[in-house]
Formats: structure tokens, sequence, C-alpha cells
């Protein structure tokens, strides 16, 4: 062999040994830069997490029902793991937190959530499944992998509070790939109009995504089954065909043309034919509920009535139809628009909404506990959602455990008496899996090869487990293609498989100083808990005989079986 020759091999063996040794290297879990007190230490804070505890105690105490105790704090950062992540703690992070006094350690580890763009991530793409659906929608004038991304930049950011979030939803103008937003509108363009929006569904998504309403069933006729109030809150009356089309005539004047959506008055308004009707009349836009907002109810207002530009704070006087909706949607006196934030976040957090279905809040109640009390500090805290996620994990209902002394019953966990067991949803059981068997984070930081494989296998296994779609918090059982999926499927297979670079599984074997020790970290990986001294001694005892390539398939069968496990599946 030539010099040269010798010069290339030892480039590429370098380039070999580098990335061997970032893929070896244990990841750093830097400290939260805030601290969670300046949050949970206000007064106000405090003030609403025991009138939401106290609320639970009664309707407890009403009911008759028993309580479980608190659960352990692994427990706790698992499920804020998998509902603001998608996946469970690492190892590493595991051993940072456990440094943590145990006092300040949820407050920690949530501070440590928040700040980490997966969450930021994440929630965007929880949010965009009510916002804009899971469809790829129309591709030329539609980006929704941006959108995702936008959203996710704001969150993380926290630029925008969650009214100003949503008014610049439903008021953006311009193109879909330079005004991210504004693909929120363009999702629903029909490409057999010119791609021009769609105001029906865009009423659809709106009264949905952001009132928590289901009034769409009003398109086609009136409430013939009694379960839709509109109008005034104080005398509501059963809601009818015409508050659907009036709703959506505030998105009559959106046009689409080679500068982007723009807004330009429609010559005709909007038209509709009503059932029972002889042909199409025009209707005039005007709000379902809350008529005392006259100012934004056109068939009332003046010309130029008063709207909430997306980045002010204050009405202005110069707004089109969707400025005078936003301003009206995202009024602090719109409860609806509070109650189906809240309703939203809580049921990310804790895997199920407090009224169900998600998006089905009734206009006058009743209200189930913490309802009414959260979105009256949503309102007026400026509509924080970090504020509002932290409230969620502090109350008692969030810190029960899922098991208890006495029979645990349906109307315990329909009252929160025990932490509701639900189903890990498809990107949560692949986000587990792939997690679990690393023992680094795979967060931004990671190694690009680690998030690569993340987000190709991610892919791959939700579509072949099934992806629930824009329903995702709908209560649905397992079926045995998903648990042939998880025995049997690619994606466990290759990340049980000896593999000293990436699987877990291949490194406990091989640096865990006894068998008792692999079978504790292995335990902590998959699962974030301990063994019980039972599984302890079962695993170690056919553990402890095994050496070399004997104890890495030892291994990697105990991984095998704990990712099948029951528990692993539930979000616990």
């Amino acid at each position: 062999m030539g010099k040269r020759d010798w010069l290339f091999l030892a480039a590429c063996l370098a380039v070999l040994i580098g990335v061997a040794g970032s893929l070896w290297r244990r990841e750093r879990v830097a400290a939260p830069r805030e601290g969670a007190a300046a949050v949970t230490g206000d007064p106000s804070f405090q003030a609403t997490l025991q009138r939401v505890n106290a609320e639970f105690r009664e309707q407890w105490a009403g009911v008759g029902l028993e309580t479980a105790p608190t659960a352990e704090p692994l427990t706790l950062a698992r499920r804020l793991s998998l509902a603001l992540t998608g996946a469970v703690p690492s190892l590493e992070e595991i051993r940072v937190l456990e440094k943590v006094p145990d006092d300040r350690r949820l407050d920690w580890w949530l501070s440590h959530l928040l700040e980490d763009r997966r969450s930021a991530d994440y929630i965007a793409e929880r949010l965009a499944r009510a916002y804009v659906g899971t469809d790829m929608g129309p591709f030329l004038v539609y980006r929704r992998r941006r959108f995702v991304s936008w959203l996710g930049d704001r969150l993380h950011r926290q630029d925008l509070a969650y009214d100003a979030l949503v008014r610049k939803l439903l008021t953006e103008e311009g193109l879909w790939t330079d005004s991210p937003a504004v693909n929120f509108v363009t999702a629903t363009s029909d490409p057999n109009q010119d791609n021009k929006p769609d105001p029906v569904k865009l009423a659809n998504r709106t009264s949905r995504a952001f009132l928590g309403m289901r009034i769409d069933c009003l398109q086609c006729h009136d409430d013939r089954l009694e379960k839709i109030q509109l109008g005034d809150p104080q005398a509501p009356r059963l809601g009818e065909q015409r508050d659907f089309h009036q709703l959506a005539a505030f998105f009559s004047d959106v046009g689409n043309s080679i500068a982007g959506i723009r807004d330009r008055p429609a010559a005709k308004g909007y038209q509709y034919q009503f059932l029972g009707g002889q042909q199409e009349e025009r209707v005039a836009a005007k709000v379902p509920f809350l008529p005392e907002f006259n100012r934004l109810d056109l068939s009332t207002a003046p010309a130029q009535p008063a709207v909430l530009k997306p980045d002010r704070k204050t009405p202005t006087s110069d707004g089109d139809l969707r400025e005078q909706l936003a301003a009206w949607v995202t009024h602090p006196d719109n409860r609806p628009f509070a109650r189906a934030a809240v309703n939203r976040f809580w049921a990310l957090v804790f895997g199920r909404p407090l009224v169900e279905p998600i998006d089905d809040i009734p206009l006058t109640g009743p209200f189930p506990p913490a309802l009414e009390t959260l979105a009256d500090d949503f309102i007026r805290h400026g509509y924080n959602v970090r504020r509002l996620i932290r409230l969620l994990a502090a109350t008692e209902a969030f810190q029960r455990d899922s098991r208890a002394d006495f029979e645990i019953t349906s109307d315990h966990e329909r009252h929160w008496a025990v932490f509701p067991l639900t189903r890990l949803r498809p990107e949560q059981v692949a986000g587990a899996v792939i997690q679990s068997s690393s023992l680094a984070t795979i967060d931004g930081d990671a190694h690009i090869l680690r998030k690569l494989m993340k987000f190709g296998q991610t892919n791959e296994f939700v579509q072949r487990y099934g992806d629930t779609g824009e329903d995702e918090f709908a209560d649905r059982g397992g079926t045995i293609p998903q648990r042939l999926l998880l025995m049997n499927g690619e994606l466990v297979k290759e990340r049980t498989k000896e593999d000293p670079f990436f699987n877990a599984a291949t490194r406990i074997a091989v640096l865990a100083s006894d068998a008792s020790r692999a079978v504790e970290v292995a335990y902590l990986t998959v699962l974030t808990r301990r063994p019980s001294n039972e599984e302890w001694k079962h695993f170690t005892d056919r553990i402890e005989p095994t050496r070399g390539n004997a104890r890495i398939a030892a291994l990697e069968d105990l991984c095998w079986i704990l990712i099948n496990s029951t528990e692993f599946s539930w979000n616990h």
C-alpha cells in the first residue's frame, strides 16, 4: 500500500473513532435555567392550587370515594416525560434527578422538561392535530411540517401567549412558506376551487379547536337532539343551522392568490341555501353565543367594529372579518376559549380530558371540578401555557398513584381519586421503546445518527401501529396486531439486539458490575422504576451464571420482556 492509501485509511479510522466516541459519550443533563419557585411560590399560584385541590376533595367526600396515596417520584417523572415529550426518562436523566432533594424533585424535573425543545415540539404536534388535522393537505399551498415547527418555536421561546397565538392563526396573511401560521387557513384549501380556503371547514376547526364546542352538525340542520346550547349563557337556546353558517361567514372574505392568503371583501358575501329554503341567501357574520359583545356582531355592529390585532392587547377599530372573529374568540369574557385550552392541556398531562369528548364542552355546564378555577387562572395570568402545565402537575389529582390498597373502580378513575390508567398512544410507545434502548438522552443535543434513527423508526412504527389521528384522546382498546408488532416488529428487534453503539441492553451487560446491578439498570431504563424484591431475585438468579455473549443475550431477553409487559404500554 502506498503512502496515500495509508493516509486515507488513517483518516477513515479517525472519523470512525470520533463517531464512536460521540455515541458512547455520556450526555450532560444541565440544570434548568429558570427555577420553579418564581411561579409556584407566587401566592396566586398557591391559592389556585389549593382551590383546585379543595374542589376535588369535596367531590371525593361527596361520592364517598377513598383516594390513592401519592405516587413515587420516578412514577411522576415518567408520567410527565411521556406527557410532554412522548418518551420515558433516560437513565442519565434519572441519575441526575435522584440527586435533587426530594422536596424540589418534581419542580426540578418539570422545569427541565419545559426548557427542553423536545417538549415544545411534542406539544406543538398535539396542538396541530386539533388545528389542522393529520393529513398533509393540498401540497401546493400547505406546509404542515412548517406549521408544526412554527408552533414549536412559539412554545419554546414563549414569545406568544396562547391567546395571541390563536389570534395569529385566525388572522394571518401571506404565503404558507413565509408566514407559517397561515397554514391553519390553507389546510382547508379546495384544489377544485382555485385553492380558496373553505369557510365551512374553518368554522368547524374554530369551534372545536378553540372553543371546545361541536356545532358542526348544525351545518345541515337545526339541533334536533337538544344537545347544543347557544345564544345568551344566562338564557341559552338550542342551536340552529343559521348559527353555524353565520360563524362560517367570518371567513367569506379569505382569498388565495400568488401573494398568498389575503382578505378581500367578497362581492356576494357568504351565500347558503338553508334546509327548507328555496334559494341561496346572503348570510351575515355573527357570533353564535355571548351576544353582549355587540361590537363583534356584524349584524348590529358599526362599519368599523373594535378588534384585537394579533400582536396587541387593546382593541383597535380597523379590522376585517377574521380580526373581529379572533377578537371575540380570545376575549377574556369568552370563557369557552379558556375552558377549551384547559381541557386540552389537562388531556395532554393526564392522558384523558376533564370533559369528554375533548371538544364537546357545554356552554353552560355543569362543569367538573377544577375546570372553571383553572380557566380563571389561565385568563388572569395572560394565557400562560407553562404556568397552566405547572398547576396541573402540582394538583393532588395528578400526583395520585394509579394503585391503592382498596378495590379501584371506574368511579375512582372518573372522579380522579386515583390516577386514571390510559394506553400510551402510538408515538408514545415508539418514543418509549427508542429512549429505553439508550442510556443517554435522545434530545436535541444527541448525536445526529441517534436523532435520524429515532425520526425514521418512529414514523415507520406509528404507521404500522396505527396513528390515532386527530381524535387522539378518545379511549381506544389495544389490538392483537399492535401486540404482535411489539413482540415481533422491527423496532423492538432492532432496539434490543446486540449493538454496543446504540442499544442499552448490550451496554448494560458489558458495563454493569454484577447481575444484580444489571437488573436494576434495565428496570430503570425501560420502566423508570426499580424492580421489586421478587423481580430482582428472579432475574438476578438467571443472569448471574452467564458471562460474555451469554450475558448480553440474557440482558436482551430481559429488555424485550420489559418492553412487552403490560406495564410498559400504560401511562400509570
